[in-house]
Parts: C-alpha cells; structure tokens; sequence
C-alpha cells in the first residue's frame, strides 16, 4: 500500500481575483521512496507540501496518507495524525536555542509522554544514525549549518513518522554541508526505509532522491527518475527545469 496518494487534489485560494496554487494533481509515493518536486517560484511546491500537512486543506480532491484520509478527522484528530505520522524539516531548521541537542530531538516523544527509557533508546539509535550523538550536551548556537540540519532531520525521524516533508532543508548550507545533509537523507530511505517528500529549488539536492516530480502553474508535468549515475540525473533535471523557466541556482557540476 503506498504511503502517500493525492487524487485530483485542487487548491484554490479566493480573493478579488481567485489563484489557483493546485490543479488537478495525483500523486503517489511508496514506502521507502525519496521523492522531490522542483519547479519555477510560485509553482505551486510549497501549497502542495503545506496541503499534504494538513496546514492547508484542499479545494478538492482527496488525500490518503498511511491509510487515512486525514482531512475526515476532527480538528484533534488531525493535530494528533501531523505530530505522529508527519516529520517535518524546516530551511530554518526550527530548532529551540534553549534546549540541548539530545531535548530538541527527543522532543516529539516527550510531547507524546512516551516511557523515558524508550526515549533513551530512541535517543541513542537515532543520534548514532545522524552521526551526532557526540554533540548530545551542545546547544543549537555552538553548532553549524549542517549539524543543526542533522539534528532537525533527528527529530523529523525519532517518532518514527509515516512521511517525512522537507521543504528547501539546503537552502541555507555550504555546498559542502549541503551534500552531507542530502547523502544522510537518501541514506534514510535506501538503509532505514524512511519516505520523504521534499521541495526544492536546487538541482543538486534533487539529484539524491529516487525520483523528482515538476510542477508549473499547479499541474504535474513530467515525473523523472534517478537511474544508476546521479550526475546523469542531475543534468537531466537542469534541462528540464530549463524547459520550465524554473530556478537552478546556476548550480554547475561542480557542485556533485
């Protein structure tokens, strides 16, 4: 059963002249896929990641997420599906400057009174996993671009959520940090089977996933996938953001 499936799914947003951010997409991701979706500014990534969310509900359409179509729940319903079974991974990293490391990911479990020694437990795999558990004691202001990111994606991941979203997480990283975080995330769903679905405007953060999805003025257009060779997938993908008049960041090869 895939974990993610949108069906017609629409988003208009009303006003003096009405704006339609969505049109008609379907979509759907199976367990373990990494997936991106690229496209111009204003194309419509982050309205679809926001309704996906449930920060932002549909026009239309129906979305179907770990076997349940969130938007049928109550509003506690729904706040109680995004913090179990959605992981989120902010461009800003999100992260509370008074807590150490180890709080800020485990605070999704203490949110949800899980048992402390299952949070021990938790704690350990998952920092080992990130490569962090040596920054445990640290605060978020003694730490870099790329270990702040990893530290997020920690989190994101130790409740073990259906989906993780993860909108523009390079956005404010080095080309060096930029890659580590990227080759942590494809390695979260080629090893620990972890779906992600993440927007953004760089063609060398696209390049890690499985495949990448495009989307202009709210349709999907094309739907790609990665192959044997990501420096193959990575030139595929300029070109086609080319051909959408999309942003590259005049990312060159160099880059990977």
């Amino acid at each position: 059963m895939p974990v993610l499936e949108t069906n017609a799914l629409t988003k208009i947003y009303e006003g003096t002249v009405s704006c339609t951010a969505l049109d008609n997409v379907s979509l759907t991701i199976g367990e373990g896929e990494f997936v991106g979706i690229m496209g111009p500014s204003g194309s419509g990534k982050t309205t679809l990641l926001n309704v996906i969310a449930t920060i932002d509900e549909p026009t239309a359409g129906e979305i179907v997420l770990d076997g349940r179509s969130p938007f049928a729940l109550d509003k506690r319903e729904k706040a109680l599906f995004r913090r179990r079974r959605l992981g989120f991974v902010f461009q800003h990293y999100n992260l509370l400057e008074k807590l150490t490391v180890e709080e800020n990911v485990a605070l999704p479990l203490v949110l949800d009174r899980v048992p402390v020694h299952e949070i021990e437990t938790r704690l350990e795999e998952t920092m080992r996993t990130l490569g962090i558990g040596h920054l445990r004691a640290k605060r978020t202001y003694e730490l870099s671009g790329g270990q702040m990111q990893r530290t997020a994606i920690a989190r994101a991941i130790i409740h073990r959520p259906a989906l993780v979203l993860a909108d523009e997480p390079t956005g404010n990283l080095d080309s060096r940090a930029s890659n580590d975080v990227m080759t942590t995330l494809s390695a979260l769903g080629g090893r620990d089977g972890a779906t992600i679905l993440m927007a953004t405007h760089d063609a060398s953060a696209a390049s890690y996933c499985d495949r990448v999805v495009f989307i202009k003025d709210g349709k999907l257009v094309n739907d790609m996938y990665r192959g044997d060779s990501r420096q193959t997938f990575f030139q595929r993908i300029l070109d086609m953001l080319s051909l959408l008049g999309g942003d590259s960041r005049d990312v060159t090869p160099a880059r990977l």
